[in-house]
């Protein structure tokens, strides 16, 4: 494989003299960048017509990841030229969060051939319900394919996010790139580092990914007690305080949700993915030292078998809860993941409204402010 990374900023053009001169059939063109590219989609296009024959995938995002170093208003682009893989993707329309399922599974159905090894997911970020896509998903695929990827952001405005189609930025839509061969080496890893407080309340009224009431009283009331004089910046205020659920007082597995909208007419709460009625839940609160360390014990997940001198790409994607909670300590997190990997290791990613990964092995799940890396190589 070989691997190339820059950014484009807008004020000063592309990092490098020239577009590396990788374009094939096996290489993987991925660019993550602000929403506002949506309307000035220059840059995108230059790519497109750099890397004709190439694979290009990509995402807005809440603040794009190049390194150690977190940046908005800007593209984070990753061109890796595969040697023993093949590559192949897809699209699926997901024009709103009924959607969602059939998204994921006709993705999976689209992907699935001989020698899938992979599957990474970008997908927009304001539509869809992340639960049900990661359940189309796996419907089809078995466990032994590794599925990861993210959510599309809009920095804390959660107006409008975007996911390349043929080249340009388009709303609506759920892309895939599959991985197939024997040589292909994907690690993942995903944690967060989150402490739960309060009380534990019952789900009493849920529809899928919207929450209406927690032990009968409207969830939206509650959760503006809780935040007070941060209630005024809802819905971006809410990702300091994320949801944890569990099925039951016996279930020692957590999933955390983080809110994407507000119903003020029904005194609803929308989320990334669904909230089950039933489930208890409790609200959550950053941890500044345990959110880095979290970083840091994804990035110990991704290591397994990494040839000393082969390079190595760090898909590094972390919920938008995180930055803001982080803020200027953003970048230690990134620092503390490329401190536990390979020397080689190029990194890029972007800030989500929400990360998929396995836990440990087999199907793939939705986090939410999560650290989720994907590491990719290949063997020699």
């Amino acid at each position: 494989m070989i691997l190339d990374t820059f950014t484009y900023i807008a004020d000063a053009g592309w990092s490098v003299e020239r577009l590396p001169a990788l374009d094939s059939p096996s290489t993987l063109v991925m660019a993550f960048g602000a929403s506002e590219f949506f309307d000035d989609p220059g840059a995108l296009a230059e790519l497109s017509r750099a890397y004709p024959q190439s694979h290009l995938v990509g995402c807005s995002t809440a603040g794009e990841i190049f390194g150690t170093a977190v940046t908005d208003m800007s593209l984070s682009v990753a061109v890796a030229r595969f040697e023993y893989t093949d590559l192949a993707t897809a699209l699926a329309p997901v024009e709103e969060a009924a959607d969602s399922y059939a998204a994921g599974e006709a993705l999976a159905q689209n992907l699935f051939q001989p020698g899938l090894r992979g599957v990474l997911v970008l997908s927009d970020g304001h539509n869809v319900n992340g639960s049900q896509l990661v359940r189309g998903l796996n419907a089809v695929l078995p466990d032994d394919v590794v599925v990861t990827g993210g959510l599309a952001g809009d920095g804390d405005r959660f107006e409008r996010t975007w996911v390349l189609k043929d080249g340009r930025p388009q709303s609506g839509y759920v892309s895939a790139v599959g991985f197939y061969g024997d040589r292909i080496l994907i690690g993942h890893g995903s944690k967060g580092g989150w402490d739960i407080f309060g009380i534990e309340r019952r789900v009493t009224r849920s529809e899928g990914h919207v929450l209406y009431e927690l032990d009968g009283r409207p969830a939206l009331q509650l959760y503006k007690e809780y935040l007070g004089e941060r209630a005024a910046g809802l819905p971006a205020t809410a990702l300091l305080f994320p949801l944890s659920l569990r099925a039951d007082a016996s279930d020692t597995k957590s999933i955390v949700r983080t809110v994407l909208d507000i119903d003020e007419a029904n005194d609803a709460m929308v989320f990334a993915g669904d909230i089950p009625e039933g489930y208890l839940a409790q609200l959550m609160r950053a941890n500044f030292d345990r959110l880095v360390d979290g970083a840091s014990q994804a990035a110990l997940m991704t290591r397994n078998g990494f040839d000393a001198d082969t390079p190595v790409l760090s898909l590094a994607i972390s919920c938008v809860g995180r930055r803001l909670v982080l803020g200027e300590r953003s970048e230690e997190e990134l620092e503390a993941t490329l401190d536990v990997l390979p020397e080689h290791t190029q990194q890029v990613g972007f800030y989500s409204y929400g990360e998929i990964s396995p836990y440990a092995t087999g199907h793939c799940d939705l986090h939410n402010q999560t650290m989720t890396l994907t590491t990719i190589t290949e063997t020699v």
